[in-house]
């Protein structure tokens, strides 16, 4: 089900402005232990949708979730390199949304958060919507 541009507009204004902010900070929180680790990636995979109700195409559309690489590569890219890597990333965003001409570029990178941090493609497969 897509919801419209008219509710997810409503939606940031009222709850994802600030929501997203604490869902990020939670998830951090939750990497930063072994044991909380895959709640916090759970997390970060779904921030689009805390900002903007924004629905993941796997959703939408079953057949994309294929295209996804595999969980051993997605967890060790996490360990290594996501953690970090997403931290300065949602960082970055964070401060792009506090201004009113960086609003768009901190929901394209917010967007994006789930494939900087752990590789996951929130669009689905195909083109990669990291970088």
């Amino acid at each position: 089900m897509s919801r419209s541009l008219l509710a997810r507009a409503l939606w940031f204004v009222v709850v994802g402005w600030w929501a997203t902010s604490l869902v990020v900070h939670v998830a951090w929180l939750c990497m930063a232990t072994i044991v909380g680790l895959p709640i916090g990636v759970k997390l970060v995979n779904h921030v689009p949708t805390v900002l903007s109700l924004k629905e993941p195409r796997s959703l939408t559309a079953p057949d994309t979730v294929r295209g996804q690489r595999s969980l051993l590569v997605r967890a060790v890219y996490v360990v290594l390199v996501g953690w970090w890597l997403g931290w300065l990333w949602a960082t970055v965003a964070a401060f792009f949304a506090v201004t009113v001409v960086g609003l768009p570029i901190a929901f394209w990178m917010f967007n994006r958060l789930p494939y900087v941090t752990s590789l996951y493609r929130f669009h689905g497969k195909g083109k990669s919507h990291g970088f």
